[in-house]
């Protein structure tokens, strides 16, 4: 489902430690043919019994299992890096991996490894950043996709998704939501980064002029919004724009 024949150009090795939600929207907008030229090449686990490793498998992806329980964390992710060159793995991307990677892993893939984060970046940062949010009483929460550096969730942001809290939220359905938008975002995140259109400005990325990426995008954003909005009535639509509703 995943991957077809013929050449990639960027070869995705998937890090995960957990059930992998993120890494099967991404499988599965490769199956569908929205990530043209993009392969996963292999699945790598921290864990033996990580579901995301199981789905994997199902899933007919290369897989491996590096345990990191008891051992020193360069010593793993030396093995971690030798699996991903072995099987010429261009751009890490990681997905609920909970291992912090050690300054030698990163020095490896220089701005080549994505780290998807359940907020608004440099906003609640670590863990239960949903909660954070919504402890803090924040009107709007999101997803950051954003490069990996040496520090805890601070590499360059490439793409936000942002959406209300609705006044009947709670932690649990904040989550939930922010957790459909993730299952976007990354996808876009990585079909950005593929395309190589963009360079780093200190911390900014930024996208090269580009019209035919641009009306892709544009399109895209399109359909998109007609897939949210099928069956609404006008009023309906409008009502969710004066609410402040995303589509």
């Amino acid at each position: 489902m995943a991957n077809t024949e013929g050449p990639a150009k960027v070869r995705l090795g998937i890090l995960l430690s957990g059930r992998g939600s993120n890494f099967l929207a991404i499988a599965r907008n490769i199956g569908e043919g929205k990530l043209p030229g993009v392969k996963i090449a292999l699945v790598l686990s921290n864990i033996a019994d990580a579901p995301g490793i199981r789905a994997a498998r199902d899933l007919g992806l290369p897989t491996q299992v590096c345990i990191s329980k008891g051992r020193p964390r360069a010593e793993h992710d030396a093995d971690m890096l030798a699996h991903l060159r072995a099987a010429q793995v261009d751009l890490v991307i990681l997905a609920g991996y909970m291992r912090l990677l050690s300054p030698e892993f990163i020095r490896a893939f220089p701005n080549r490894i994505l780290n998807i984060h359940p907020s608004l970046l440099p906003a609640f940062p670590g863990l239960d950043a949903q909660q954070q949010a919504f402890d803090y009483g924040v009107l709007v929460a999101g997803c950051t996709v954003h490069f990996v550096d040496e520090h805890l969730d601070h590499g360059v942001i490439v793409l936000q998704r942002s959406i209300p809290v609705l006044p009947e939220d709670d932690a649990h359905t904040l989550a939930d939501r922010i957790l459909a938008e993730e299952h976007i975002a990354y996808s876009q995140a990585i079909a950005r980064v593929a395309g190589g259109d963009y360079e780093i400005q200190g911390r900014r990325y930024v996208l090269r002029a580009d019209p035919e990426s641009a009306a892709r995008e544009a399109v895209e954003s399109i359909l998109e919004i007609r897939k949210r909005t099928t069956g609404m009535t006008v009023q309906e639509i409008l009502d969710a724009r004066d609410e402040g509703r995303r589509f």
